[in-house]
């Protein structure tokens, strides 16, 4: 994957004196976004922060932007320029395709700016330029200029006025052309001596309408945006023909004169063509509208909207002054408003006609309704009026569908409607249910990571407090070899009291211990797993005939240092698992991953054939394009086409699936599959699944020897239906069998009597081996490839989650917990341990909460780590492993299988360069080293070209070679537990193992993980290491070979790639072309099963259970958008 240091301010810096920030001399409106996802969301919000604070209003919309989005917003808003990252996934059809857009909007005056790092290639970068993009910034342009020299470059040519012209925006006003209108505003701020006449003739028009203005103000932080957007939703919904207008105003900055207009990216519902937004920013310090507010209403009341929104910025407790400008007012709070008598002070509870109580799931807000009602009556002197019947609702805006404000958009809307007699007429449902927060965990719980934090230093002080009996016991017991008959008895006599405070089960540790040495000492060890027993030699032999133990154990006499080995170290395969979770690694079965994702099914299927050919294992890990990774389907659309096949591969159906599995048993012990996919991952997950399912039937129909039947059957089926069997597109690669293409287009259980296909099924689903990455957290945390909204998503997992018990699924990891998006995202190793860990222990919580067993569910949770090259990555295996295994134990009292931390681990991708890549492949080796003395489960190496292109077949083998050198030949790594006994490995793990008990403790403080997600405090966190990291590698305090220090006599450029991966036009429209077919061919059987999914979700059953069946039919953009429906789809936050 492609990751942080390719985004658009990933350059690579030498040292370099400060540079002067610009200073604009127009005001300067920029639009900023990511096109895509990963650590590109983090760095574009690190350069909006820049350009703000060199003057700049930025409207920041974050990732996953469409070219469309991006450029209605731009127009709406009358901005100098756009600012995208984009890295390689269609950025040549995206930027190109924005220009052209602009151009046919008439708004080919809006700048564009780039970048992408080294994967936008030098030629591409030409390229783009010459079609008109005004500049694509590289790394060797970010080592040149320095940060705030490209931001200064970029607002320099943006500096241009805006409004000064009209070009007959006025006498189209009615047409409510979105740039018309914008432009109107813009001379109204801007120019309104040179608007004069046109602005005065705005105003009477605007006095005789009838269009009604509501102005919606409140605290800072009271949801105000995700408020808005629920009552747009509505409004759409309810009011199929009519347009509505909103004006947003946030403040200016006193300092800079920036302003962060940061309302749009908390708003899903505006992207709809019966929307227009305008963003203010104040322009004044100290208030909560701008002085142009006015006239932006004149502009917007003339051009005949239906409804006005006028939102202010939130400042303190706001401004009586948007009274002035509106024809009812909503003003929203917060129960967290301190004493009831705090109440008294708030002036727009003596004016509101409706106040709005969010984020009523905070503690004390039936208290909070309560007194604001009560506050509301005594300030309206409504004594004749019942209570209950204040205009005050709690809300819970983040939450789908939410019945408060059901009620507080009907009440807004029959407001309006009798305050100004507009024609509002609402049939918009509502229900009596108050607003009712449905808890991931449960508020009595939030506490788990304090509690997890308090386990540990018990276990600790116990561990310390046995140590010292134990070398009390040691100690009596040696001194008896010394002394007479008379000093052994009171010797005899203290040791009978010291044993008193020795824990029986540590006694037998210390009897033991004997034997197991010479267990190890034997030439096979013997041991059992899941009942098998399994039998390892316990040595293996070099060159010079040396017998090298594959498991060392300490040569301590003391007790003391024995019992505190075994019970904070102790060797691989017993707890607390620090060592390792098995006693030996499993013989023919490295922990080398084989990575794929490029271009269609065909294409990947024959890369994973190419590397996993002749291993004895398949672990196959897996990319997805961001298309899938969105839960989109391949369309013709310039920015998704584009998108089709690149950095991963394309994934929308069930038969993509079985192309890109087929000729792997899914079934074999010795196969595996990796799935880096997030939002999507349930629809995957099943696509998966059912084509698991379907190999196994076609065995069965081989075994059977029924093969030319059910050809016929389905020869029959395809002909009456007009249509052909799809086909996998080629040639087979060598190893490929062809297993998994025989149903193409079908199911096993349309060709098999049902008995037999759910027989098959079961035992599928109980042996298929793998994991799906699925971890919604960490995207919101961090990468951001969330597409639902977080509640719903943590939803779907758990559904798979009660779904792989319901049907015994054990070898496969219903999500894997992953710490690698973290780190690319910019988290040094301590946080990223931290927050994944914490994470992890949310969805045990999560999962008890909804009736789960521990055992039932610890088994299926695996973890997934990156691995970079600071010193405390050599020990965030066993810190991890350590750290789990104990509070598994010790808080939840989960059995040995859940304590086990199974975890796979990437080299770093922050720490790939797109210069001297050839460097690249020395700093993975070293990561890779890392991770195998530390006993990962597997081990996935990065090619030393991913700073530039899809690895390439050449760069994959080197990246695999890597690790198969380690492991093959590398004569230490025939021990399995070399980092033990190591005095640094030691103190840093107790050092790793500390600091991540602190961050529980600051996590606790903020509430909990979700908590925390709350105040953006992981993003902030990762955010601020990132930027550290950034400046250190700027100014040359960090080195960084071949990138600030030890230049070749070149200078050590950004290097071109011999070759270039990138999915062909052939790929994309055999793309396209497999989605229409099965669009065609199951549409009515889709539908239906849509249907089923969508009534799960709404009743509150398994959605996963009907997923498994509606994947057979749908494709991965149909679901999605059935699920949006009633799931609700992500809100981006900064």
């Amino acid at each position: 994957m492609l990751h942080l240091q390719k985004s658009i301010f990933a350059a690579h810096w030498h040292k370099m004196k400060a540079v002067e920030t610009y200073t604009p001399k127009h005001k300067i409106r920029i639009i900023t976004a990511a096109s895509l996802f990963d650590g590109h969301d983090a760095a574009i919000n690190i350069m909006r922060r820049i350009i703000q604070s060199t003057g700049v209003e930025v409207i920041h919309l974050g990732h996953d932007r469409s070219v469309e989005e991006v450029v209605d917003t731009a127009i709406q808003e009358d901005a100098n320029a756009i600012a995208m990252t984009s890295y390689q996934g269609g950025h040549m059809e995206y930027f190109k395709y924005m220009h052209d857009l602009l151009a046919e909007r008439g708004a080919g005056h809006i700048k564009i700016f780039g970048g992408g790092g080294g994967v936008i290639l030098p030629e591409e970068i030409e390229e783009l330029h010459a079609h008109g993009i005004t500049r694509i910034y590289s790394p060797d342009d970010g080592r040149e200029l320095g940060l705030q020299g490209m931001i200064n470059d970029l607002v320099k040519r943006s500096d241009f006025p805006l409004g000064d012209e009209l070009n007959g925006a006025y006498e189209r006003i009615e047409d409510q052309n979105d740039g018309d209108l914008a432009r109107l505003i813009s001379a109204a701020e801007n120019f309104p001596e040179n608007a004069k006449d046109v602005l005065s003739e705005i105003k009477v028009r605007a006095e005789k309408s009838k269009t009604p203005v509501l102005g919606i103000t409140g605290t800072g932080g009271a949801g105000k945006s995700s408020l808005v957007d629920e009552l747009v939703r509505r409004f759409l919904v309810d009011f199929p023909e009519k347009r509505m207008a909103i004006v947003s105003v946030d403040p200016s900055k006193r300092k800079t004169g920036g302003a962060l207009l940061g309302d749009r990216i908390r708003m899903n519902a505006i992207r709809n063509s019966r929307i227009y937004m305008r963003s203010l920013a104040t322009r004044q310090s100290n208030l909560a509208l701008s002085k142009h507010v006015e006239q932006a209403l004149d502009v917007l009341k003339t051009a005949g909207f239906d409804l006005i929104i006028l939102e202010t910025s939130g400042i303190g407790q706001s401004d009586t002054e948007i009274l002035d400008h509106s024809d009812a007012s909503l003003y929203v709070m917060t129960p967290e408003y301190g004493a009831a008598t705090q109440l008294e002070k708030i002036d727009m509870l003596d004016f509101a006609d409706l106040i709005a109580l969010n984020k009523f799931d905070k503690r004390g807000a039936l208290d909070a309704l309560r007194d604001v009602k009560k506050q509301y009556q005594r300030n309206h002197n409504l004594w004749d009026s019942p209570v209950d019947e204040m205009p005050v609702f709690g809300t819970i805006a983040s939450q789908f569908n939410d019945p408060g404000t059901n009620s507080l958009y009907k009440a807004i809307v029959d407001t309006v409607a009798d305050r100004t007699g507009a024609d509002l007429h609402s049939t918009f449902e509502i229900s009596d249910e108050m607003s009712e927060k449905i808890y991931i965990i449960p508020p009595n719980r939030t506490r788990y990571l304090a509690e997890i934090a308090e386990s540990h230093k018990t276990y600790e002080d116990w561990v310390s407090q046995q140590v010292e009996v134990a070398d009390r016991l040691y100690s009596l017991t040696r001194s008896k070899e010394y002394v007479d008959e008379t000093t052994k008895a009171s010797l005899q006599k203290a040791i009978e009291k010291e044993e008193l405070d020795f824990d029986p089960h540590n006694k037998k540790l210390l009897e033991e211990w004997p034997a197991k040495k010479a267990a190890y000492k034997q030439g096979e060890y013997v041991f059992e797993v899941r009942g098998k027993e399994i039998k390892s030699k316990t040595y293996s032999e070099s060159l010079s005939h040396s017998r090298i133990p594959r498991v060392a154990l300490p040569s301590y006499r003391s007790w003391g240092e024995i019992l505190k080995w075994t019970l904070r170290e102790n060797v691989p395969g017993e707890f607390p698992f620090t060592a390792g979770l098995f006693p030996f690694k499993r013989e023919g079965e490295d922990p080398t991953r084989m990575f794929a994702g490029e271009g269609g099914p065909e294409r990947t299927n024959r890369r994973f054939h190419y590397v996993s050919l002749d291993m004895a294992a398949k672990r196959l890990s897996t990319a997805f394009d961001s298309v899938t990774l969105y839960g989109h389907d391949p369309d013709y659309r310039p920015d998704i086409y584009g998108k089709i096949g690149n950095a991963g591969v394309s994934i929308c159906c069930l038969d993509d699936a079985k192309k890109l599995y087929s000729g792997f048993n899914l079934c074999d012990p010795k196969t595996s599959v990796s799935m880096t996919i997030n939002g999507p991952a349930p629809m995957l997950l099943a696509f998966f699944m059912n084509a698991a399912v379907d190999q196994q039937c076609e065995l069965y129909i081989k075994e059977q020897k029924m093969e030319t039947e059910v050809q016929k059957s389905i020869d029959a089926h395809f002909k009456k239906i007009g249509s052909t069997q799809p086909k996998y597109s080629g040639d087979l690669p060598t190893g490929n069998d062809g297993l998994g293409l025989m149903l193409l287009g079908c199911t096993g259980a349309d060709v098999l009597e049902k008995e037999v296909y759910e027989r098959i099924k079961a035992e599928t689903l109980k042996t298929v081996r793998g994991t799906v990455q699925a971890d919604i957290l960490k995207e919101d945390q961090a990468q951001n490839t969330c597409i639902f909204s977080t509640e719903f998503a943590l939803r779907l997992m758990g559904d798979v989650q009660e779904y792989f018990i319901d049907h015994v699924v054990r070898n496969f990891y219903s999500v894997s917990i992953s710490g690698y998006h973290i780190a690319e995202a910019g988290a040094n190793p301590i946080s990223q341990l931290a927050f994944t860990l914490a994470n992890g222990f949310t969805y045990v919580e999560y999962y008890l909460s909804r009736g789960m067993k521990i055992n039932d569910f610890g088994p299926n949770l695996s973890f997934f780590f990156s691995n970079g090259l600071d010193p405390e990555y050599a020990v965030i295996g066993r810190t991890a492993r350590r750290i789990w295994a104990k509070a598994m134990k010790n808080k939840y009292g989960a059995g040995s299988r859940s304590q086990m931390l199974k975890y796979h681990i990437q080299t770093s991708g922050r720490s790939l360069h797109a210069q001297e890549i050839d460097f690249n492949d020395i700093r993975t080796t070293l990561q890779a080293l890392y991770a195998i003395y530390d006993n990962c489960n597997s081990l996935h190496t990065n090619a030393y070209d991913e700073a530039i292109t899809t690895p390439t077949e050449e760069s994959v083998r080197r990246a695999m070679a890597i690790q198969l050198i380690i492991n093959k030949e590398l004569g230490l790594s025939k021990n399995e537990n070399p980092l033990q006994g190591s005095f640094i490995i030691d103190e840093l793990t107790d050092l790793v193992e500390e600091a991540v008990m602190l961050e529980f403790e600051r996590i606790t403080e903020r509430g909990g993980v979700l908590g925390a997600m709350e105040t953006m405090y992981q993003r902030s966190k990762i955010q601020e290491e990132s930027l550290y990291y950034e400046t250190l590698k700027h100014n040359g305090d960090f080195p960084i070979i071949g990138v600030n220090t030890f230049l070749s006599s070149k200078g050590s450029p950004t290097l071109v790639p011999q070759e270039v991966i990138r999915a062909t036009e052939k790929e994309k429209e055999s793309q396209i072309a497999t989605l229409k077919e099965l669009n065609k061919r199951h549409e009515d059987k889709s539908n239906e099963h849509l249907r089923k999914v969508q009534t799960a979700a709404i009743q509150n059953q398994n959605i996963f259970n009907e997923l498994m069946e509606a994947c057979k039919y749908s494709s991965l953009g149909q679901i999605t958008e059935a699920l949006f429906e009633v799931g609700g789809q992500y809100r981006r936050n900064m």
